[in-house]
């Protein structure tokens, strides 16, 4: 304890060289793994810096990950014990490895921390194995909306969207602007009789069929992947099928939105909508970094809805590893990363949202992280991403479900058949939960 005074202590001093005069604990080392984009692993780096010049008896190993590969290396990682103390960490993967118990309990620190408790953090974020045991926290807040290019809604005499969840579109009124604003290679929309599917130039929307994208509208329709009770796979429901059937329907009814075999041919989300390859998008605030930064002509709206207006509150979750040597440490270094100020531009240009509360509600933080930079956050942002979060945001799924390593890829293949026309949702889930109800039925 008298060390972690110290430490605390510590934290508020100007960061500095060593000074002759003090004391400092044995220098230590501490190994931090994380994904993210050549500008995020940037920012992080200076934040790890500016880190070890506040605390100079740490040194920071940081390791980075592409994210198509992050969880082959932490496997590998794990497997030769050479485990970081500090990571980020994939629901599913985090999700397999605090059932062999290789993360501390976050609650823990909280209980002693002077600084920082639970309190200060949005409701949604933890990760638990148990309702006092949260083997990981949230390291973002990140959620999903309908954003949009003004100029091509407006050539198309399309009112855009609302930011505000009472004025949500109905599925109806997404179908229709979506067909407005789809085109084939002669210019003529998704109501003309003579529209050609067979050569689109530009999508109505774009959406992915990963599990987040998806349960945005399973969430919004009443269903989710499990029971009430979380003891059984719920997919099948009539609730996600008649969800899953609308997406499928905007590609293989509709023609508005290119499936997943489509997509490979198109550039990311943000840069279709950039290019105006597509007029509209479903996706996360982390596509603000790239929009804000190429000066599209883009806002955002609360996403449609089928019964409810809801957003998917998700993120990858940061753990200390039980094998730290130095937990005490990883937690002061947790805290920094977890402070919007020491990482303000990762906030201020799009790519995260706090998990902080006082981010949302202190006007001077709101204006340091959002009104700082309008490029990344448009008008639509404070109604559509922030108040939507906090009042209708859902948690997602990997914050619950079990066995998701095995389940997710099942799932996933399961609805190929249903994205390329050749099957029905609810036939497709059917089948899926034949195989995928073994599996979460395991403890």
């Amino acid at each position: 304890m008298v060390a972690m005074v110290f430490l605390i202590w510590r934290a508020n001093i100007p960061p500095s060289h060593r000074d002759p005069q003090i004391e400092y604990p044995n220098h230590i080392t501490l190994k931090f793994t994380y994904w993210g984009s050549i500008e995020e692993k940037n920012v992080i780096e200076q934040t790890l810096a500016e880190f070890s010049r506040a605390y100079p008896w740490i040194s920071i190993e940081p390791i980075h990950f592409p994210n198509s590969d992050y969880n082959t290396k932490m496997m590998a990682m794990s497997a030769s014990n050479e485990e970081p103390d500090l990571a980020y960490m994939t629901t599913e993967l985090g999700e397999a490895f605090s059932r062999e118990n290789k993360f501390l309990n976050l609650f823990d620190f909280m209980a002693k921390d002077d600084e920082l408790n639970k309190d200060d953090f949005l409701d949604y974020i933890w990760y638990k194995s148990a309702e006092d045991y949260a083997w990981g926290v949230s390291t973002a807040a990140e959620c999903f909306g309908l954003f949009y290019r003004k100029d091509l809604l407006k050539q198309a005499d399309v009112d855009p969207p609302s930011p505000k969840a009472e004025q949500a579109w109905s599925w109806g009124q997404l179908v229709d602007a979506a067909k407005k604003l789809t085109l084939d290679s002669q210019g003529r929309n998704a109501y003309d009789p003579a529209f050609d599917k067979n050569h689109i130039v530009r999508y109505g929307i774009m959406f992915e069929t990963w599990s987040d994208p998806l349960n945005n509208f399973i969430f919004s329709n009443g269903g989710d992947w499990v029971s009430s009770n979380r003891k059984q796979f719920a997919l099948q429901s009539p609730e996600a099928a008649e969800a899953i059937q609308h997406l499928a329907d905007l590609i293989n009814v509709h023609h508005v939105a290119p499936s997943p075999y489509e997509s490979k041919s198109l550039p990311s989300m943000s840069m279709s909508l950039q290019a105006g390859l597509a007029a509209m998008v479903v996706d996360g605030q982390w596509i603000n970094l790239d929009l804000g930064k190429a000066g599209v002509d883009f806002d955002i709206g609360v996403l449609p809805k089928l019964k409810n207006s809801v957003t998917v509150g998700l993120s990858g979750a940061t753990v200390i590893f039980r094998s730290s040597e130095h937990p005490e440490e990883a937690w002061l270094l947790y805290k920094w990363l977890s402070d919007p100020s020491k990482s303000l531009s990762l906030y201020s240009d799009g790519l995260w949202m706090p998990v902080l509360k006082e981010w949302y509600t202190d006007p001077v933080l709101v204006d340091a992280w959002v009104n700082s930079n309008p490029a990344a956050h448009p008008p639509g942002f404070r109604d559509a991403m922030m108040k939507q979060l906090l009042e209708n945001g859902r948690p997602s799924v990997g914050y619950y479900l079990q066995n998701q390593l095995e389940i997710f890829p099942e799932v996933t293949e399961g609805l190929l058949p249903v994205w390329q026309g050749e099957k029905k949702a609810s036939d497709a889930l059917q089948e899926i939960a034949k195989k995928v109800s073994v599996l979460y039925s395991q403890k």
